[in-house]
């Protein structure tokens, strides 16, 4: 990647204050403490939570400050509310419930806090629905100053929504007395760092999805740096056009062929390579009961759909990922969602399962792959965020990250 992209993840890691050490060194006994965490999770219609990841991913951060002998007050957006509209369903309240269970003990849910909260040290509440605050998405300095006022520490524990710079992720932290990384975006920063910044090779990137067009700046970013880009969904097609090979009627960006070609140079004229599909899985129709046939891909017909990547495809890939130093996953390969068409996923996830390398994984549908083929425990670090996950790989310099380091040299 750009040499001041290295450079800037780099030294991001070394100059971010940690939470994890003012406790070690005592100086959060008493103290008021806000954690931005985040707690934006799936519910049904009756509002009940569905997946708890992010609440349990959040537990440490919050034990952490209670163990310190910390005044504790927790807050996070849920869905996308009206700013100064209230409703039922934007609040929090599943949450502190959920919350409650994992930390064996009650956690107080408090509306309208903005101008005021009472908490003691050992005590912990949770903030009501942030983004229900007025300036909170464009980072009011007011709203952030009145915020900042609430505690002594601010800790952003939240990597989900460290690309966005919000009054919970950046405002208050230019504010408060003191700023500091929360462990779950320290271990972020830190993994990022180790994948990206500081590489064991061969670094080989996984990036998959249905267009080319919202993953271009990425796939640009990561041709600079990486020693192999294995592309796949409708970016493959895409690529697979690019190489002169027939797609039949597949999911493809015809406009975007010149920039698929620089990118395969960009890869060859450093000895890297971008691998095309030699064989994949189509059908007649995208269902998950369409039959599905394997072909070579020279062979592939006009009214043909590529829903995965052929066996043999999948085998080449999986060696090379199991000769891998470190690995960057984000996106699933086919229809993996189809059990026809999940054949190019699974071989993907088993062989990063496998290698010894260092893989960081990230993306929604990664995630759901992941849990899919039940190889949590194989994955070197698993990032809890989708979009800020994906800026960076594409190199950019997160805010979140930006406002601590600058905390933290002032």
């Amino acid at each position: 990647m750009r040499r001041d992209f290295q450079h800037s993840y780099a030294q991001t890691a070394m100059h971010i204050l940690r939470f994890s050490d003012l406790c070690a060194q005592g100086k959060a006994q008493g103290q008021r403490v806000f954690i931005r965490a985040d707690l934006n999770v799936p519910q049904d219609d009756a509002g009940r939570i569905t997946e708890d990841t992010r609440i349990r991913a959040s537990v440490p951060c919050i034990r952490m400050a209670l163990d310190a002998g910390a005044a504790v007050m927790v807050t996070s957006h849920l869905g996308r509310p009206t700013e100064g509209e209230f409703k039922p369903a934007d609040s929090l309240a599943p949450v502190a419930r959920r919350l409650s269970e994992l930390l064996g003990r009650e956690v107080p849910l408090v509306a309208d806090w903005v101008d005021g909260v009472q908490v003691q040290p050992g005590q912990v509440v949770l903030l009501e629905n942030c983004r229900v605050n007025k300036g909170e998405k464009k980072n009011s300095p007011e709203l952030a100053q009145k915020m900042a006022a609430l505690c002594d520490i601010y800790v952003n524990d939240a990597f989900g929504t460290a690309h966005r710079a919000e009054g919970t992720t950046y405002g208050i932290a230019e504010y408060a007395r003191q700023a500091c990384a929360g462990p779950l975006l320290a271990a972020e920063i830190d993994a990022i760092t180790q994948a990206l910044a500081n590489p064991k090779r061969p670094l080989v990137a996984i990036v998959a999805g249905s267009k080319v067009s919202t993953k271009l700046t990425i796939l640009q970013s990561l041709s600079k740096n990486v020693d192999g880009l294995v592309v796949g969904g409708g970016i493959a097609n895409t690529f697979m056009l690019a190489a002169g090979l027939p797609i039949g009627k597949s999911l493809a960006e015809p406009d975007l062929v010149g920039e698929a070609k620089a990118v395969i140079e960009a890869m060859k004229a450093r000895g890297a390579e971008v691998p095309i599909p030699t064989d994949v899985v189509v059908a007649k129709t995208f269902a998950a009961d369409a039959p599905a046939t394997v072909k070579q891909a020279a062979d592939v017909a006009e009214d043909d759909l590529i829903l995965d990547i052929g066996p043999e495809t999948a085998a080449r890939l999986a060696a090379q990922l199991k000769q891998a130093g470190t690995i960057v996953w984000n996106g699933p390969v086919g229809v993996f969602e189809f059990d026809a068409f999940a054949g190019g996923t699974k071989a993907i996830a088993q062989a990063i399962a496998e290698s010894s390398a260092f893989s960081i994984a990230g993306g929604g549908d990664t995630l759901a792959a992941i849990a899919k083929y039940g190889i949590e425990k194989d994955v070197g670090y698993i990032s809890t965020g989708g979009g800020a996950f994906l800026e960076v790989l594409e190199g950019k310099k997160l805010p979140a990250f930006e406002i601590l380091e600058k905390r933290a040299a002032s």
